[in-house]
């Protein structure tokens, strides 16, 4: 049988479970955005650059050269800091699947399917819904379960308390 988080946990798996969300999210147009900056690079050999001499934006050649892509654009070069904040929130969306995997208790192997999240175009906002609604899901369970337990007991001593003045009254 595995382990279950404890009841007093539920706070902070909602917490854990709204930090995984928002990493979640961030992280996956972080990686949609490394994918197109990718295309452009290594498909059509073109950055982003920001405040270059070609106006706010501007998407400048890159050269190939024995050595490889090269940059021909001046400015701030987005593509890599594109590549650069992906990689950095990926590090945060990690630790945030992390925190819920280990509050939930789960198997490992629970937590390289949330860590592929990061990795792989989409699946972020897949996991972070169904992740999201299973583990919301798994809460209520558990609060409803532990509610219907309490049930019978306050309602075997009201019963008790109500049937003596019926039978005093006969």
């Amino acid at each position: 049988m595995p382990l279950a988080p404890k009841p007093a946990e539920f706070p902070r798996i909602r917490g854990a479970l709204k930090f995984y969300m928002v990493a979640s999210v961030i992280t996956g147009v972080m990686l949609l955005l490394l994918c197109a900056e990718m295309l452009l690079k290594y498909v059509w050999h073109l950055e982003l650059y920001a405040f270059g001499p070609n106006g706010l934006l501007s998407l400048e050649p890159v050269a190939e050269t024995p050595e490889g892509l090269e940059s021909t654009g001046t400015g701030v070069n987005l593509s890599t800091g594109i590549l650069i904040a992906h990689g950095w929130f990926y590090v945060v969306y990690l630790f945030s699947n992390f925190r819920l995997w280990s509050l939930m208790r789960w198997p490992f192997w629970r937590l390289l399917v949330l860590a592929s999240g990061g990795i792989v175009p989409f699946l972020s906002f897949i996991l972070e819904a169904r992740i999201g609604r299973e583990v919301r899901d798994y809460l209520a369970m558990r609060e409803a379960d532990a509610a219907a337990a309490a049930a019978p007991a306050a309602t075997d001593s009201d019963s008790d308390t109500d049937s003596e003045p019926v039978e005093a009254a006969q």
